[in-house]
This record gives structure tokens, sequence and C-alpha cells, in this order.
């Protein structure tokens, strides 16, 4: 953790629906005149697509049937935790984009499947904002967690994240629900040793949970909607949080548990704006006081 130069992490497997919570702290950030510097999990993937299919086949044929990128292999973490280290100490540090799609391709001038080169962060932010797989990941020599000031998990019920992936893989990345499905069996043993260990480390975790029928998500024909959803919000220290304050700012809202609330799905972005904006704050006002 850092006083000076603040670190949050945003994570969440495939699907998952991280890049939609990157957008509200985006809005806090433009909002409350933070500068960030942004890095994506994607661009601390070992291999590029072609790579990666290469991997997996040569893993297959070596017995493992299961090399994926939840695991620590197909990542380069150590670099990764390098980078939370230094920017820590120093604001500082370097990042790269994983080109994913055509439009992409178009923005930053490269293949869809490949990586951009290596740049460093901007000289002058507030604060790191990490989204991706592996924002608390630790083990075997490895502490990611250790260095966030504010790590968030996002974890929709494991039928609705498959849901999510479905339609996002068939709808941007041309994949039929069968090579999703073979994916997430793939996937399934890293996620469960590497990804979901997480959640045990981060300080929240926003769970989108549906009121409709998700028991066969292969078959489901569209992705349920907030309207159709609760969320989950579980903090790990649930000192100083005002929940008289959020239970009376979002209708609908109630406490399951000391330490947890649920809201209606379609109050998500407002019960995160009143949940993070005093913590960002609070972030940027330790900074001050120790510059």
């Amino acid at each position: 953790m850092s006083t000076r130069y603040p670190i949050i992490s945003v994570t969440g497997s495939s699907g998952a629906g991280t890049t939609s919570v990157r957008n509200t702290f985006v809005q806090i950030f433009r909002r409350e005149g933070i500068a960030a510097a942004y890095i994506e999990g994607d661009a601390f993937h070992r291999y590029d697509r072609k790579g990666m299919r290469q991997q997996m086949a040569q893993a297959a044929a070596a017995g493992n049937p299961n090399f994926s990128h939840f695991g620590p292999e197909a990542n380069l973490l150590q670099e990764l935790e390098a980078v939370f280290s230094e920017y820590g100490d120093q604001g500082t540090g370097r990042t790269r984009h994983y080109i994913h799609d055509d439009q992409e391709a178009a923005t930053y001038g490269g293949e869809p499947g490949t990586f951009t080169d290596w740049e460093l962060l901007p000289n002058e932010s507030d604060l790191l904002f990490y989204e991706g797989l592996h924002g608390a990941a630790a083990g075997d020599g490895l502490d990611l967690a250790r260095y966030g000031d504010l790590k968030i998990g996002v974890v929709p019920v494991i039928n609705l994240e498959w849901i999510q992936k479905i339609h996002r893989d068939r709808a941007t990345r041309g994949y039929s629900t069968e090579a999703v499905m073979d994916t997430i069996l793939r996937r399934m043993p890293d996620y469960v040793h590497y990804i979901c260990p997480q959640f045990a480390r981060t300080d929240i975790n926003f769970q989108r949970v549906p009121t409709v029928d998700t028991s066969n998500p292969f078959i489901a024909r569209s992705i349920p909607t907030p309207d159709e959803s609760m969320v989950v919000i579980r903090f790990a220290n649930p000192r100083g949080i005002d929940f008289p304050y959020l239970l009376a700012m979002i209708a609908g809202s109630f406490m399951s548990r000391a330490n947890s609330i649920v809201i209606p799905g379609n109050k998500l972005d407002l019960g995160m704006q009143l949940i993070l904006t005093p913590m960002i704050l609070q972030l940027m006002q330790r900074k001050r006081r120790a510059a």
C-alpha cells in the first residue's frame, strides 16, 4: 500500500463486468479532477493470440488440457507486481495494450491479437487504476494484493458470468456457443485455484444476482437486465461504512448481513458512486497530507 501513490485494483474474470465498473471509476475521476494512470490486465498476458494458441496446443500434448489466461504461467505477473511496486514507491511504471478486435486495431495501429509497444505511464498521475484478472493475486512468492489501497471484486453468480461471456464472445469475437463452452471448461481449474481466492482479499465485492431463471446459461437468449437483478455488496471491513445513509439513499436496498447491503441492479452505478467516491477522496487526502 502507498500513501503518496495509491493503487486501486478492480478484479474479475472474463465476462464478469469489470469494464462497466471501470467506467464508473472514470466518471468519479473526471468529476473530482483526479488524474489516473491506467493498466489493463490483458497487457500483462505472456503471449499474443497466436502464441497463446500454440502454448495451449503444446500444453495439451503434454497432458495439460487446462492451460489458460487465468493461471500464472500465461501471464507476466512478476512484471505486473514490479510495476505495482515501482508505482507505489515512485509513481512511475510502464504498460502496453492488448489489441482485441478490428476497432482497437484501427485505434492502435496493430493487428488484432497482438500487443502494442511498452510505454511509460504518464509522468504526473494521482493514482494507478488496474482492471483485470489478477489485481489481488497472491501465492508462490507473488503478492499483488498487498499493493492495493482499494481492491474491488466484481463477481456475478457464475451462471450470469457465463451468460455475459457467451453473449460478449459471440457478438464481438465471432465465437460459437460451443467454442465458448470449451473455453469455460478449459479454464475451470485455474478459475478455482487462482481467480476465486482473490475475492477473499478484496475490500469490497460487487456480486450481481439475477432474479430470473438462468438455470441453463448456454441457451439463454439474453443477458438479464439490471431491472432483473439484485447486487450484493460485501465489505471486508464494515467499520466506517454509513449503512443508514446508503439505505436511505438507495431505494429498495436492505442489509442481509452486518457487512453486506443488497441493492436493486438498476441502482448499481448510484451505489458505487455513493460508496466509492468518499473512499477515493480519502486516498487523495492522505496523498496531499503526505506531500
